[in-house]
C-alpha cells in the first residue's frame, strides 16, 4: 500500500497544527460556531443531532493492521468504543469532543491517516473496487489510478471550492462493476483497445434528489492524459455549475441540462486549450506509484477448488454458507478473499467495536499479511487468506460474532445513520436494519431467497443508497409523523438501474411487513431459484408486488 513521502507528512501534520490553533479560538468564543463551520468541515468534521462526527479518509478503502489498530484506539479513547463503516469506505467516529479532535488527527497523522477532503465542496475520497488487485476478472489494479488521483485533487487550488462536493470512483474490471461508477461525477473504467490499456471516461452519474445513471463522454482516453482531461470536466463543471441552489448544484444537473454533447463538446473544447505536458501521466510514474501496490509474498500452491467444494457441501452446514456467501475467487491459486460481515443481530450496520477492530488487525496479520478493505457495502475484505486457513479463520470469526454467512443476503442490509444521529434525517433508518435483521436471520431461508440488496436512507440525501437497492427504503416526513416509500428495482452495478417507487408511502409499522410480502411474492413468482430478485422484478414489473402490498384494489392515494 502507498507510503507517506516527507511532503505527505508535512502537509497532514501541519494540517493538525492549524486545526488545533482554530478548535481553541472556538472554545475560547474568539470564532462563532457559523465562522468555525467551514474551517472544520475542511477537516471531516461535521455537527450532527446530538455530538459532533469526525470522517476520517480511507483512499480506495485501503488499510494496515496498524492502521485499524490505531483507529480502535481512538474509538476506546476518544468515542464510545466503537467506529462506523461508510458507503464510500470511510471511517467515522460518532461522538468525538471538540477538544479531543486535534488529539484525534495528530494520532491519526502518526499511521498516514487524517480526515482532509472527507467533507466539503471538493474531491472527495476516491473509491474503487474492494477487491482490487486480487479479482479474478481484473484487467489492471486500479489503485495506482486511484494513488495519483488522490495526490494530484488533494489541496488543488482550483477545486477547493467547487459548486458542490466532487466523487470520484475507478474500476479495473470490465464485467462486473464492483464500484458503481456509474452513480459518480465521474467514473473511470480501466479498458483495452486494440491492444492498448487506457480509461472510459464517464460522468454525471449521482443519487440524492435527483438521482442519474452517468454517461460515457469519451469511450477511450490514453492513461498519459487521465489527470489532464479530468482536470478539463472539473473546471468546465466549476465556471458552469449552478451556486444559487445547492439542490441543482452538482454536476449532473450541468450534465443533464446542457445533454452530454454540449458537455462532451466544452470539455474537449477546454482539454484541448488548456493541455500541457506538464500534466501529462509518464509511465514511470505509474510504474512508481505501482510499486506501492506489489502483490505481497504469496506461497506457490495448488487450486482448492474441490477443497472449497467440500467445504460448501459438507457436514457443517454453518461453515458450509460461509463458504458460499462470503468468500471470492481469487487470481492466485490457493488463496480466497474472504468478506467479513459487520451485520451483527442488534448492532447497527456498519458499527464496529474497538475490541472486534483490535482482533481483526489481528486476523489480518495472521492470515492476510496484514491488510484489510473497507467494502462499499459496511463490511471489511481479508484479502489474501490462503484456502487452508478458512476453517480457523471462520472459528476466530465466529468467537468475535464477525461470522455471519450473508454476504449479498437480505440481512446485509446498508443503511445511513439516520434521524437517529443526523439533523438532516426526516426518518429513523437503523431500527428498521435491525428489525429486518431480526426478521429474516434464518441461514436457509436466506440461502433460498438469494442475493437481495436492501438500502435504507433516512432522507432524499441518499447516503444509504436506496435509489440503487433492489428493495429501497426512504424515509420522509408526513405530516410530523415517519413515514416510509418503498422502492424496488435498483441496482449500481453493470446493469445499472434507478429503483422506483412501489406505491403510497407506509407507516413505520407497516414497512416491515411490506418487505416480508414482497420477499414471499418474488418467491412465488420466479421462475427458477437460479432467478434473482433483480431479475424477477425486471420480467415481471411492480405490478405482483403492489398488488401483494396494497391489495388488489391497488390503495390510492399520496405516494410521497
Amino acid at each position: 500500500m502507498y507510503q507517506y513521502d516527507d511532503y505527505d507528512r508535512r502537509i497532514i501534520t501541519e494540517r493538525a497544527q492549524q486545526f488545533r490553533g482554530q478548535v481553541t479560538r472556538r472554545l475560547s468564543g474568539e470564532i462563532t460556531e457559523e465562522e468555525f463551520k467551514p474551517l472544520r468541515l475542511q477537516n471531516g468534521l461535521y455537527a450532527q443531532l446530538h455530538a459532533y462526527m469526525l470522517r476520517v479518509a480511507v483512499p480506495y478503502g485501503l488499510l494496515s493492521s496498524t492502521q485499524v489498530r490505531k483507529l480502535a484506539d481512538i474509538a476506546r479513547t476518544y468515542d464510545k468504543g466503537y467506529a462506523h463503516l461508510t458507503t464510500r469506505q470511510n471511517f467515522q467516529f460518532n461522538w468525538p469532543k471538540l477538544a479531543d479532535v486535534p488529539t484525534i488527527l495528530d494520532e491519526l497523522a502518526t499511521v498516514e491517516m487524517h480526515a482532509v477532503q472527507t467533507s466539503g465542496n471538493c474531491v472527495r475520497n476516491i473509491t474503487s473496487d474492494h477487491f482490487a488487485g486480487i479479482a479474478i476478472d481484473e484487467l489492471e489494479d486500479p489503485r495506482p489510478y486511484c494513488e495519483i488521483m488522490r495526490q494530484w485533487s488533494t489541496f488543488h487550488p482550483e477545486f477547493a471550492a467547487l459548486p458542490r462536493k466532487f466523487k470520484i470512483a475507478v474500476t479495473g474490471t470490465p464485467g462486473e462493476d464492483r464500484t458503481a461508477v456509474r452513480f459518480h461525477d465521474i467514473g473511470v473504467r480501466i479498458v483495452e483497445k486494440d491492444g492498448e490499456r487506457g480509461f472510459e471516461i464517464l460522468v454525471g452519474g449521482g443519487m440524492g434528489r435527483t438521482p442519474v445513471i452517468g454517461v460515457v463522454i469519451r469511450e477511450f482516453l490514453p492513461k498519459r492524459y487521465l489527470l489532464s482531461y479530468l482536470e478539463s470536466i472539473l473546471r468546465v463543471y466549476n465556471l458552469f455549475g449552478r451556486r444559487d441552489n445547492k439542490f441543482k448544484a452538482r454536476i449532473k444537473i450541468l450534465v443533464t441540462a446542457l445533454g452530454i454533447a454540449e458537455f462532451r463538446r466544452r470539455v474537449e473544447e477546454d482539454w484541448e486549450a488548456s493541455r500541457t505536458p506538464e500534466l501529462d501521466l509518464p509511465d514511470h510514474e505509474v510504474a512508481r506509484v505501482a510499486a506501492f501496490f506489489q502483490p505481497p509474498p504469496y506461497e506457490t500452491l495448488s487450486a482448492s477448488t474441490t477443497q472449497l467444494d467440500g467445504w460448501a457441501l459438507g457436514k457443517d452446514r454453518e461453515f458450509g454458507h460461509w463458504v458460499r456467501n462470503n468468500l471470492v475467487r481469487h487470481k492466485v491459486p490457493g488463496y480466497s478473499a474472504v468478506v467479513v460481515s459487520v451485520k451483527v443481530p442488534g448492532v447497527p450496520p456498519g458499527d464496529i467495536s474497538d475490541t472486534q477492530l483490535d482482533a481483526v488487525a489481528a486476523l489480518a496479520d495472521r492470515y492476510s499479511f496484514g491488510e484489510i478493505v473497507v467494502t462499499h457495502t459496511q463490511n471489511f475484505v481479508l484479502p489474501n487468506v490462503k484456502t487452508s486457513d478458512l476453517p480457523r479463520l471462520y472459528a476466530d470469526l465466529v468467537a468475535l460474532d464477525l461470522g455471519k454467512a450473508n454476504i449479498n443476503k437480505l440481512t446485509d442490509v446498508i443503511t445511513c445513520p439516520g434521524l437517529d444521529y443526523c439533523d438532516l434525517a426526516n426518518a429513523r433508518s437503523i431500527p428498521l436494519s435491525l428489525e429486518i435483521a431480526d426478521r429474516f436471520d434464518r441461514i436457509d431461508y436466506l440461502s433460498d431467497v438469494g442475493d437481495v440488496s436492501i438500502k435504507i436512507s433516512g432522507c432524499i440525501n441518499a447516503c444509504g443508497h436506496h435509489h440503487v437497492g433492489n428493495i429501497g427504503i426512504l424515509g420522509i416526513d408526513k405530516r410530523g409523523e415517519e413515514w416510509y416509500q418503498l422502492m424496488l428495482g435498483g441496482s449500481p452495478g453493470n446493469d445499472a438501474s434507478i429503483g422506483t417507487i412501489l406505491g403510497a408511502a407506509l407507516p413505520q409499522n407497516g414497512i416491515i411487513d411490506a418487505v416480508e410480502t414482497v420477499i414471499t411474492t418474488y418467491l412465488a413468482v420466479r421462475e427458477s431459484s437460479d432467478e434473482r430478485f433483480i431479475e424477477t422484478v425486471r420480467r415481471v414489473g411492480h405490478e405482483p408486488f403492489k398488488r401483494a402490498v396494497y391489495g388488489e384494489a391497488l390503495a390510492t392515494g399520496d405516494a410521497a
